[in-house]
């Protein structure tokens, strides 16, 4: 019930943290067995609450049911795991090293796990905390995975210290690690989140998206017109200044004879307003088809365009890895939905010099709070700003603190007039952090954790059965 309620689309973030425990205070007072079986039952259990997300099918959703099916029992796989090489080192007195060992695994596993994912990650520990500012500060120096291992650090150091038949040093020596750990890492998120920017560097930002979901619109159609004449009168009725407009991914299709039925009308509303326009394009150019975020300047001249870096299963082409700006703003860059399920090119954009990530998104209404959350997240990891205009889901503005400025729900239920928008004023972000420039050495040093305690089991079982024969 705990994995349930503190895991999955609409997780309780406090829930989390504590879900993990029952397992792990069982686990040394029965057998090896009993404990990995119940391990897997009871997270196999728990992810009853995106069952439905995974198993229903649906065209729209880019993860096939064999990769579902994988998701859903190699999660749980992995959190047995995880609950036995716990128990091997706490019976045999080994504490300190069982309460690192089980998060270590958990992220260790789990990062190999994304390096060999056509759709990358998302939805994982880490997302659950991305609304607790303080937690989520760590992600600047170790990447997400950094909240992930401390989500599970705090009740393997609890049940850890509630182990029976342990001496009393070795239980407390486990909860200091614990304890120190988390301090340290909450520590920094307070000291970050004391950072306060200039507000010169500031930037108004708007997300803005058709309740009424829509997915390549063709801009040669009177439907498509009609659609492209709503935008822009809706950016026209913004507020005067400058600042960024981002529509939401593939709201378009365009070729390049009608590509100027799209560019003309959003360049009128953009010079009318001050505003830079990001628009989600599907675009067939030289007779490929590109998944692109293409940014239309407010004082007119050639828009930029980025294609999709990571296709994932919608069968769009992409171009390979160049990075596109803003015209003229080279501190904002673009990319494309689930771009942002991988650590690239939003680590790339940060390394570069951007302070800011425009992202055109699409989900599945039930899964938009968990993916702009994702984003959010990339935001912290590299020191960006996040502007997420997602349709059929949560559009949403977060500055690089992973503090959420603003966020609004796509209504489907909603009148075809009825847009969703969300706006702030958000400051640009400090740019490259620790994480920016050493990239994933955490989750490696979970993987060299893990090893180092699995080896250690192996030769203490070695020196056991002489002792038993």
């Amino acid at each position: 019930m705990l994995l349930y309620l503190g895991t999955g689309l609409s997780p309780v973030a406090a829930l989390t943290w504590i879900a993990p425990l029952p397992i792990l205070l069982l686990a040394p007072r029965v057998t090896a067995r009993r404990a990995t079986a119940l391990a897997f039952l009871a997270y196999l259990a728990g992810s009853a609450n995106s069952w439905d997300y995974f198993l229903r099918p649906r065209p729209s959703l880019a993860v096939p049911l064999p990769a579902a099916l994988s998701i859903l029992i190699g999660g749980s796989v992995l959190f047995a795991v995880a609950v036995l090489l716990f128990r091997a080192l706490l019976v045999r007195r080994h504490a300190v090293l069982a309460t690192l060992a089980a998060p270590a695994t958990w992220v260790g596993v789990l990062y190999l796990t994304s390096l060999a994912s056509p759709s990358g990650v998302m939805g994982t520990l880490a997302t659950t905390q991305a609304d607790v500012t303080t937690v989520v500060q760590i992600a600047s120096v170790t990447g997400f995975w950094g909240v992930e291992y401390l989500v599970l650090l705090v009740p393997a150091a609890i049940a850890a210290c509630s182990a029976t038949g342990i001496p009393v040093i070795a239980r407390l020596r486990a909860g200091a690690a614990g304890l120190v750990i988390s301090a340290l890492a909450l520590g920094y998120g307070t000291f970050r989140l004391h950072d306060s920017p200039a507000a010169a560097s500031s930037r108004h930002v708007v997300v803005l998206a058709r309740d009424q979901g829509h997915w390549a619109a063709d801009v040669a159609t009177p439907e498509g017109r009609e659609l492209v004449a709503a935008y822009a009168e809706r950016i026209a009725g913004l507020p005067d200044g400058p600042g960024i407009v981002v529509l939401p991914e593939a709201g378009f299709a365009a070729d390049d004879a009608s590509l100027p039925a799209l560019v003309g009308p959003m360049e009128r509303a953009g010079r009318a307003r001050g505003a830079d326009i990001v628009i989600g394009l599907l675009h067939t150019t030289g007779g490929v088809r590109y998944n692109s975020a293409l940014a239309v300047p407010a004082g007119g001249g050639a828009p930029a365009e980025f294609h999709r870096w990571n296709a994932g299963m919608d069968q769009v082409s992409r171009t390979g890895h160049d990075l596109a700006y803003l015209p003229g703003t080279p501190w904002a860059g673009m990319v494309v939905c689930g771009d942002v399920n991988f650590p690239r090119p939003t680590r790339d954009y940060a390394a570069a010099g951007a302070r800011l990530l425009a992202v055109p998104a699409s989900d599945e209404d039930v899964d938009g709070w968990q993916h702009s959350r994702t984003a959010l997240l990339r935001g912290v990891e590299n020191g960006l700003a996040v502007a997420w205009s997602d349709q059929r889901g949560v559009p949403m503005i977060s500055d690089s603190w992973g503090r959420v400025r603003a966020e609004t729900r796509t209504r489907p239920d909603a009148g075809p007039d009825s847009f969703a928008m969300a706006a702030a004023t958000v400051p640009a972000g400090p740019g490259a952090t620790p994480y920016t420039r050493f990239g994933d050495w955490f989750p490696w040093l979970c993987l060299l954790t893990t090893l180092a305690a699995s080896l250690f089991v192996v030769a203490a079982r070695l020196r056991e059965r002489p002792e038993q024969a």
